[in-house]
């Protein structure tokens, strides 16, 4: 069975590279829908796949980094990086480009790996993200799974290149989640939330 919990986000970013002259050349910024689906072949002690009250811990703290912040591309322009974190409390590091692809890769890595880390308490069965759909406008998104997300071919990203603001990492649950993610500590879900 698939279920699907949806997040939004505002975000700013360039786009180095692309065809479109604004968009290579100007900040510019998109109200984002990311559609996570979500995968098990059980349900839980309360007959769900995963109760979406506790995606509004950890997995959504990890998503709204993303929410009004600037997203950068580690090989962009060593100023530009330096002046975007300098006027910007909030921003996100990326090992690549900042594209709607490419956010739909490392959404669902994310997710992943904080799937992967979880212990769960409520009798769930082995929960696993299908995949994750990134609308960057109301006419075009885009939409990455584990063949994409793990595709040589695309890119491997290495998850200890995202990085957090102080300022992003300060508004989580736990500041220090991103860091237990790439550690591969347990992380427990609540049995009440």
């Amino acid at each position: 069975m698939i279920i699907r919990k949806v997040f939004r986000f505002e975000n700013t970013h360039i786009v180095r590279n692309c065809a479109t002259k604004r968009c290579r050349t100007s900040i510019h910024g998109h109200s984002y829908k990311a559609e996570a689906l979500f995968e098990s072949k059980s349900l839980d002690n309360a007959q769900m796949v995963y109760d979406f009250g506790l995606m509004k811990g950890s997995m959504q703290d990890l998503i709204e980094s993303f929410d009004h912040c600037v997203s950068l591309w580690n090989k962009d322009d060593n100023g530009y990086i330096a002046a975007m974190k300098k006027y910007s409390q909030r921003w996100v590091e990326l090992p690549v480009s900042p594209t709607a692809e490419q956010f739909a890769r490392v959404i669902f890595l994310m997710i992943d790996l904080l799937l992967t880390n979880t212990i769960f308490t409520n009798g769930e069965g082995k929960i696993v993200i299908d995949s994750v759909i990134i609308h960057e406008t109301d006419r075009g998104y885009a939409k990455a799974d584990a063949n994409d997300t793990y595709s040589e071919a695309m890119g491997i990203i290495n998850p200890n290149n995202i990085i957090f603001s102080d300022s992003i990492r300060e508004d989580w649950r736990d500041a220090d989640l991103w860091n237990k993610i790439l550690r591969g500590e347990q992380i427990i879900n609540p049995k009440i939330v």
